[in-house]
Formats: structure tokens, sequence, C-alpha cells
């Protein structure tokens, strides 16, 4: 089985290809195809991929390529991690933002809303060609804002893309654990947005244990997100909210302490990782062992700004492992083997939350198998939650019609109906600003 691997040069792709390692069975990836508009950081990460594989057995082949349609011809499952614009893109999301006095943050608010802007117009054009030459292949999309490019993708794909995040994995599994309970064994009730959900029960054997956790302070306030968002205001939604929220309901602490960092997320992502491609210029570096010294520092700094601002301290040992590519993995396994299983993924409504339409993407548990993913109906949302779904959805629904159409008018209008962007002129000089520093954004007129 063929699987092509969009962004192959990505700082992450060992994760995904250390996942593959460890599937031995019938019908598993056989060959990886790493597809990158950049050679040197292909070599990169093809150094550390083979120094994986030096004592693995059989493991899968892996070819790398600059020509994206040879990476599609014959693929079975395509993985889609691209960003467009680099992390210079990203951190100059960050800094446009931050001299508006609004979150820039690359998934959520205006710097979402900048990155989807640029990303939407290349990942339609992916979409088109798989359609044309891989048409029987699935695409999984990482590539953030997730649930937007996912919907993009959507219209020419339809059910055969689907989107992937690890942020519900976590936390169901923090959950779970701090519970006593076998993560594998629950259900998780979430629903939402990619970014922005909620978990509202967990059921084990087919009993809700989320009311115990919510009336116990202090096993509430022993996991990541007890900590950031504070045993109070948990109890007082009677839920668990995805960590990304923490942008919403803490946004104006969370802005200050962006604007008071000495380097945004994104610049020091930038500088962090454009140490270790140049490292492996050098032949005589150990590839694998740079890039996990590289790794542990990026997922100990994961949203620091956010815990600093809320006092959670450090994060925990098994937080800093990552996630994404085990959802990979589990949903090619599902398909590809018709290995029933359930996920929590980004995928088309299909009337599961009703507050949306149809093709709306959404972030719920769904039933795979060899057919796809199938969302499971789920039961309506709090007021206050349906109103932020809506509103982002809104969003998400504008910066799609920008894309679609190059208007400069209608990205004005995404950005200024952002829950967390208070102005329309706000939103005027956001379009400004980043028209001005991303030759990407040029289409718009």
């Amino acid at each position: 089985m063929k699987l092509t691997i969009l962004g192959g040069g990505g700082f992450r792709v060992p994760l995904v290809y250390g996942a593959l390692l460890t599937d031995r069975g019938e019908g598993r990836v056989t060959e990886v195809v790493l597809h990158d508009l950049d050679d040197s950081r292909l070599y990169a990460v093809a150094r550390v991929l083979a120094e994986q594989a030096a004592t693995v057995p059989d493991a899968p082949t892996v070819t790398a390529t600059t020509d994206l349609d040879e990476a599609l011809r014959g693929a079975d499952f395509i993985f889609s991690a691209i960003r467009v614009g680099g992390l210079e893109g990203r951190a100059d999301d960050e800094r446009v933002a931050l001299a508006q006095g609004v979150l820039g943050q690359e998934t959520v608010g205006a710097g979402g809303i900048a990155y989807g802007l640029r990303t939407v117009p290349v990942a339609v054009d992916i979409a088109r060609r798989v359609a044309r030459l891989a048409p029987d292949a699935w695409v999984i999309n990482f590539t953030n804002p997730a649930g937007l490019v996912t919907e993009a993708m959507s219209r020419h794909l339809g059910d055969r893309v689907i989107g992937i995040c690890d942020s519900p994995v976590g936390l169901g599994r923090r959950i779970a654990t701090v519970l006593g309970a076998n993560p594998r064994e629950a259900f998780i009730d979430y629903v939402g947005l990619n970014h922005l959900g909620w978990v509202r029960g967990l059921r084990v054997a087919g009993r809700d244990e989320l009311p115990r956790l919510l009336a116990d302070p202090d096993l509430l306030g022993s996991f990541e997100e007890g900590k950031l968002f504070g045993t109070d205001w948990l109890q007082s939604l009677g839920a668990v909210p995805n960590e990304y929220l923490h942008y919403y309901y803490f946004n104006r602490e969370t802005v200050r302490a962006y604007s008071e960092v000495e380097k945004t997320r994104g610049a020091f992502l930038r500088d962090q990782q454009a140490r270790f491609y140049d490292e492996m210029k050098r032949p005589d570096t150990a590839a694998l062992t740079a890039w996990d010294r590289t790794r542990a520092e990026r997922e100990a700094t994961y949203m620091a700004e956010n815990r600093e601002t809320a006092g959670a301290g450090e994060r925990d040992a098994d937080d800093l492992s990552g996630g994404y590519e085990k959802v990979a993995l589990a949903l090619m396994r599902a398909i590809a083997r018709d290995e029933r299983t359930t996920l929590i993924l980004n995928v088309r409504n299909q009337g599961a939350l009703s507050v949306l339409d149809t093709d709306a993407v959404i972030e719920v548990p769904c039933l795979v198998d060899a057919n796809g993913a199938h969302p499971v109906a789920v039961a309506p949302l709090p007021d206050h939650a349906t109103g932020l779904v809506c509103a982002v959805k809104g969003v998400e629904r504008e910066v799609l019609a920008a894309a679609e159409n190059g208007s400069r008018t209608t990205a004005v209008k995404a950005f200024a109906l952002h829950p967390l962007v208070d102005s329309v002129n706000v939103a005027r000089r956001l379009v400004e600003g980043y028209t001005e520093v991303h030759p990407g954004l040029a289409y718009l007129k």
C-alpha cells in the first residue's frame, strides 16, 4: 500500500513514519513517498527516517520528490500536512495581529483566518489533482486550519477527505486516565469544530463518568485542562473544553501574554527548526538524535504563554508525545482492513449536529470502516457553545468565499465577523497588513 505525504519535508513527518514502523499487519503501508517544495528539507527528513528504519526489518520504502503529480499517482492514502508560507508566514501572522491588539494564533482568530486565506487555494488545487490522478485515494488532512481546509477539499473530494487532530484524542485520554478508565474502552462525547469543541461525557460500560470528575475539584484540577481553565470554570460549563478554547475564554490575558514574550510561538519554531535543518546539512550529524532533541524542546514549550497566564506549570510527560500520527494510523487501518473503530475526526456533518448544514465540516466521534468515516449523531450543544460554533463556522464560510472569488471585501468581512476581532476597522487594517507581508494573498482584489 502506498502512502504519499504532502509536506514530506516537515519536521513532524518522522512521527508518522515511526507509527508505520510499528504496523506489521497484512495490508500495511509498504511504500512512502515524501513530497515537498524544498529539496534540502526532504533530504533532512529522509535521513531521519533512514535511521528510524535501520533496525526494523522490512520497513516501508521511502522515496522523495518535488513533483506533486508524480507523488499523487497510484497513492492509496495521501497525508496532507503542508504549511503555505512556512514558519516565517506563521510568525508574520502573529506579528501583524498582535500589532492590532488581537490574537495571531495559527488556527484561532486573525492568524487562523490569514493562514486559511493563503492555504485554501493551494489545498483546493491539491484536491483537484487528487480527483484526477488518484480518484480512489483517501486524503487524511492535518493541514491547519484543519476543519476549514478539510471543508475546502471536501467540495472536490466529498467524504474521501477526512481531517484529523490530536487535541481531542489527548483530551479524552487525560480525562479517562484521571478517572481510572482505559482510554481505549471509553466513548468520548465530544462535539464542535476543530480547535473549538467540548467533552460533554465520557462513557465506560454505558455509564457516564464525567459528572464524577466535575464534582471532584481535586481530581478536576489534576490534569492539563483543569489547570489551564480552572476548576470553577469547568464546573460552571459542565463540560471540559478543548485547550484551544482558552484563547476565547481568556482572550485578553492571552493577547497580553503573547504581546510580552520575547518571541512568538511561530518565531520560536521558525528559528528552532532553521537550526535543525542547518544541522542536518552536515553529513556527520546523528539525524535521529538531533530530531529527538529538537522535538522534545518543541513539545515542552507548546502553549507556554497560556499555561503561564493560568499558572498551570509545566506540561506532564504523557502530553509530550504527540498523538496525531496514531490517529492517522488507526484511520488508515480501519479503512484499509475494515477494522471498525471509533475516532474523533473532522468530517462533513451529514445531519449529526442539527444546528449546522449537511456539508459543514465538524469534529465529532465517527464510526470508521472500509467505507470511510461516519459521524455519530450528537445531542444539541448548549446555547453558549452553539453561538460560538455558528459564529466561527460563518467566518470559515466567508474565508472559503474570499478564496474562491478573490474578494478583498469578503476577506475583510471574515476578519470582522470573528468573535476575537472587535472592530471592522481592525479587520481592514489586518487585511492591509497581511497582504503586505504575504505574496500568497496577492489574489485578493
